[in-house]
């Protein structure tokens, strides 16, 4: 076995250049593990250095506009019609894809759960993939699906790939190493890792188990939000999202590669590692970013502005303004607005929200909602602050007060989000949930007025 990849892979958040990554966000990049591999001024020579084939990996129609266009050219040992075989549907586990229209009892209403304990059990990142809710349809190319990933076991000569949407990962407890076609990425809690519909890879552990959630976005690829009136700075910065460099393996051990394809689950035995792409360039790649690099934005004097704001990525759908699936982060902030209440207030929401928790308290929420947890504000169903938030938030000396310690995230869709039935039925669920709000008292007086 011959594996070539790139030592020292850091994921400190402090330094500007991190080795065995290229900084920026979209780019069209350039880069060879072999001097010479990548062919200057063509895309397919007819003859490639090293013997190596080239090819094309779309993630965009041929003819898509300029800005939304993405492929990248791949350098490899072997073409991929060669890691494939004869594929045979496989159990797919507790994975689910939209239209999932699986009965439960459940009804409709704001919901919440504990974390799911870590098993015993061996489980890959493919066999521990459990999904919470879908929303929209895969086959259209709309809609979203929210899975957690429980791993306890590497995969080892095990790849795996979608073809149903691309892959957003936010590592809650318990690092993950992703060894893709176009080489490794590092995460750890409070950073995430973009995987693009297609692309192979295999997940690794570092360290002792792991979880994570999952956002499959079925549409168009995440992107940056437009800032609007906020300018060229702040929120998630171009620089600081980072794709790998290439890492090849030249591995002839044989193994399984497995596909989500159309909602199933296939695998098909192949000769060797399908990680074997020596150089590449393009734009359509993995990549991650490191949630504690986001610089928020917010009120400094009064109310507290749309969620939006705290926006990462967006992948928009076919109606301006409107998001296929929006990934937000709560995070580490100051909170300093005058004569208002600064937690996010109560609202009905066109679209759908699915909230966990990495680390930290979530100040809307501070009682119940635990890291590794998860709720669910499906669409014109009313939310906000429980209680005790409520009062707290209604007679503290509003001072400036530091959010700290805290990052909670939101993947939120203009489709409704359908619980599984593996979800409906979790011992986590919080069947009391909505007592949260039960504290709630009316305090209507026709003949008392604030000051002010």
């Amino acid at each position: 076995m011959n594996v070539q990849t790139v030592s020292g892979l850091a994921t400190a958040r402090d330094s500007a250049i991190i080795p065995g990554y290229m900084s920026g966000f979209g780019n069209s990049f350039e880069t060879e593990a072999l001097p010479g591999a990548l062919p200057v001024g063509r895309n397919s020579p007819q003859k490639v250095n090293y013997g190596l084939y080239a090819e094309q990996l779309s993630g965009s129609p041929f003819t898509a506009p300029q800005a939304t266009n993405q492929r990248s050219w791949l350098y490899r040992i072997r073409p991929s019609v060669k890691h494939t075989g004869r594929y045979r549907k496989v159990d797919r586990g507790l994975i689910r894809t939209a239209p999932d229209r699986e009965e439960n009892d459940l009804p409709i209403g704001q919901l919440r759960w504990s974390p799911i304990p870590i098993p015993d059990e061996p489980l890959t990142f493919v066999t521990g993939l459990r999904t919470i809710t879908t929303a929209g349809d895969s086959d259209t190319q709309a809609g979203m699906a929210t899975h957690v990933a429980l791993v306890t076991r590497s995969m080892a000569n095990e790849y795996f790939f979608t073809a149903d949407g691309e892959m957003l990962v936010v590592a809650q407890a318990g690092g993950l190493r992703f060894r893709t076609e176009f080489g490794v990425i590092d995460i750890e809690p409070g950073q995430i890792c973009v995987i693009p519909r297609g692309v192979i890879f295999k997940v690794e552990l570092l360290g002792g188990p792991a979880r994570a959630y999952v956002c499959e976005n079925y549409g168009g690829a995440f992107t940056l939000p437009d800032r609007g009136p906020i300018g060229a700075n702040c929120l998630a910065n171009p620089r600081d999202f980072h794709t790998p460099v290439a890492a090849y393996e030249d591995d002839e051990t044989p193994s399984t590669l497995f596909a989500k394809w159309g909602g199933a689950l296939y695998a098909a035995e192949i000769g060797q590692s399908p990680l074997d792409v020596v150089a590449w360039h393009g734009n359509y790649a993995p990549y991650r970013y490191d949630l504690r690099r986001f610089s928020p934005v917010g009120a400094i004097l009064f109310d507290h502005p749309d969620p939006s704001i705290f926006t990462v990525l967006t992948a928009p759908s076919e109606t301006r303004g409107t998001a296929n699936v929006d990934f937000l982060i709560f995070p580490e902030r100051w909170s300093v607005a005058e004569d208002t209440f600064r937690p996010p207030w109560y609202h009905r929401n066109i679209m759908s929200e699915f909230m966990g928790l990495v680390y930290g308290v979530y100040d809307a929420k501070p009682e119940g909602f635990a890291p590794g947890g998860f709720s669910l504000h499906n669409q014109m169903l009313p939310h906000g602050p429980d209680a005790q938030a409520f009062e707290h938030a209604s007679t503290c000396e509003l001072k400036p007060v530091k959010l700290a310690d805290t990052l909670a995230f939101m993947f939120e869709t203009r489709y409704p989000q359908r619980v599984t039935r593996y979800a409906a039925a979790l011992d986590v669920r919080q069947d009391d949930y909505i007592a949260c709000w039960s504290g709630l008292k009316k305090r209507f007086d026709p003949h008392r007025r604030e000051p002010g």
